[in-house]
């Protein structure tokens, strides 16, 4: 398909790895909150968090003040800790959610900090506002409703861009970045997409997990409480990102964490996991904590804008991904993973994680050849959408294949149709070092004058690198009754006649997901050789359940009607007036060849 244009969880999108089971610390009665209105300057409280391995310390907390409306009827406690390593590392990525308590009544998070202070000064959110701010039921909250966004509009949607990477209602008071351990993947992987990572408001760092948090186990029997470290998973398996946070507040099964948005997705489902922190890192700008995560224990159902909240022993429906690759030089090597079902966090994802496989088994230098075939599945009754590629560079085709390959699902899921949710995600990828790439030199046939019932043979020739030289042909036997006159012979590769019938698809063109993926499925793959037999008419392509479908040369009062853009009939269908109607169409396999070129040759159908 020209998409250019344009070991344990296999068979369910059901997270199925045995949740570690988890003791909530118990209290003999309800915790009480601090009432907002009786904080001033000067009060003294203390805070909780891990600073080493998952052991809950205590540290301290002096009021300075209330900075009020710091957005719409937003309340944000300003004060300064102290205690253990603080005076040395100032306030800690992977301290938001650290509940601060007064009196022994639980205040709120700490959730915002100053890059550079000299001081560990923080901005404490409210338990009140965490616990108003989330919902916990996912079928209380309506789906929104979904305009049709590009994939690669993600990287710049203010909604999704958090407040730690850019200017903040808070003034020089920002949102603290959450770290962003990314276990298994490559250094050029973080360097690739670190960039896209901090538009989302997380710090990314080279992950210490050595396992995948779904299996392995830190041995320990603390229970989860006020304080404790979480990672949350977005991708999970043979390779992790997790976020890491820490617990404020615990409800029952209830738990409330970080004090401000994560990725501000709204509802969600995100598997999270107790962790443990390996080391304090100091910085001048933010000092941040290095986590290894335990078992899953939970879900994050909720993430909104001053709290995520989720749910202990609850299980988490992830969407499956696989990914087989077979290399030229190092073998085959096989992945599995399941990541957060979102549409705008799915492709990137997968994206980062194709990027990372490719990288680490292939040369991101010279020449190379990447073939990549894929399925998605859906859990509605959808057709599969399929994804078929291949790349060809003298660089950088390693980045070239990760992105454009998940160019289709990024389409469709962020097409704006409601209910599409994915049910699996799988690629084959096969890599060489070679450059498999052919250019049409030359093309004729074997007649030019024909008759109704007559045979014509095609044939191309192809070139390549190092003298190479490939003939392809094919017979074609003109129809009885043909009209007579000139027919045209065009021998293309797929790109060429993939954009006159696709330049016009926008997302919102298509008025369901059937037609969208029928679509998207109907592009002709580029490492073929196409002939397009046709006749010099008007036509016009219709897409939808039948994209490749034809009205060819209609009367003009009927062609003035379809080519009105504001008529009824054009707006109620996705149609390309196309010079050229089409009588057949064949293919010709090149033995995985990238085909580039194409020729129009004419024959005259006599009597």
């Amino acid at each position: 398909m020209a998409i250019s244009f344009l070991r344990s969880y296999r068979t369910s999108g059901r997270f199925l790895a045995p949740l570690l089971f988890c003791t909530v610390a118990l209290t003999a009665a309800p915790q009480a909150f601090y009432p907002l209105n009786d904080v001033r300057p000067g009060l003294r409280g203390t805070g909780r968090t891990v600073f080493s391995a998952g052991h809950i310390e205590d540290f301290q907390v002096e009021i300075l003040g209330i900075l009020r409306n710091v957005g719409p009827k937003q309340v944000i406690i300003l004060a300064r800790l102290s205690g253990g390593p603080l005076a040395q590392t100032g306030i800690l990525q992977g301290m938001s959610g650290s509940p601060v308590y007064i009196d022994g009544k639980l205040l709120g998070a700490v959730a915002l900090g100053f890059p550079f202070s000299k001081e560990p000064i923080a901005g404490i959110q409210p338990i009140e506002e965490m616990i108003r701010g989330t919902s916990l039921d996912p079928r209380s909250a309506p789906e929104p409703a979904l305009e049709a966004t590009s994939y690669w509009s993600f990287f710049h949607s203010t909604r999704r861009t958090n407040d730690a990477a850019f200017p903040t209602p808070y003034g020089n008071l920002q949102q603290m970045l959450l770290p962003l351990a990314m276990s298994g993947f490559t250094p050029a992987t973080l360097q690739t997409f670190s960039e896209q990572f901090r538009h989302l408001g997380l710090e990314p760092l080279q992950g210490l997990s050595a396992a995948s948090p779904a299996t392995a186990a830190n041995g320990s029997t603390t229970p989860l409480q006020p304080g404790s470290m979480i990672s949350v998973g977005l991708l999970t398996g043979d390779m992790n990102i997790v976020a890491d946070g820490t617990v404020t507040y615990i409800d029952g099964k209830r738990v409330y964490a970080f004090g401000h948005r994560f990725l501000d997705i709204g509802t969600v489902e995100m598997p999270f996991a107790q962790s443990e922190v390996v080391a304090l890192i100091p910085s001048l700008n933010t000092s941040f904590k290095l986590s290894t995560p335990g078992n899953w224990i939970g879900t994050i159902l909720s993430d909104r804008n001053t709290a995520i909240a989720g749910e202990i022993g609850r299980t988490a429906h992830t969407v499956p991904l696989e990914i087989d690759l077979r290399s030229g030089s190092t073998g085959t090597h096989d992945y599995h993973f399941q990541l957060v079902n979102d549409r705008f966090l799915t492709p990137f994802l997968t994206q980062t994680a194709l990027f990372s496989i490719l990288d680490a088994t292939e040369r991101s230098l010279g020449r190379g050849t990447i073939r990549v075939s894929g399925e998605v599945t859906w859990e509605d009754n959808l057709p599969p959408l399929q994804i078929r590629d291949t790349f060809v560079s003298d660089s950088n085709v390693l980045q070239q294949a990760a992105a454009d390959a998940v160019v289709p699902l990024g389409f469709v899921l962020g097409a704006g149709f409601r209910g599409i949710r994915p049910k699996k995600i799988s690629f084959h990828v096969e890599a060489s070092e070679s450059k498999r790439q052919l250019r049409l030199a030359q093309a004729w046939t074997s007649t030019h004058d024909v008759h109704p019932g007559d045979s014509v043979e095609i044939t191309a020739l192809l070139e390549g690198e190092n003298g190479l030289q490939i003939s392809r042909s094919l017979t074609w036997r003109i129809p009885p009754g043909a009209p007579l006159g000139l027919l045209n012979f065009t021998i293309s590769d797929g790109t060429t006649l993939n954009f006159p019938e696709f330049a016009g698809l926008t997302q919102s063109s298509l008025r369901t997901a059937l037609d969208l993926i029928h679509t998207i499925n109907a592009f002709r793959d580029n490492d073929a050789l196409y002939v397009r037999i046709w006749r010099q008419e008007p036509s016009f392509t219709i897409s939808g359940p039948s994209p490749s479908a034809e009205i060819s040369d209609p009367p003009p009062s009927v062609a003035l009607v379809l080519a009105d853009p504001s008529s009824s009939a054009s707006s109620n269908a996705a149609l390309t007036l196309i010079r050229g109607s089409r009588v057949a169409e064949l293919s010709i396999p090149t033995s995985g060849y990238v085909i580039s070129g194409a020729k129009t040759l004419q024959v005259e159908v006599k009597e």
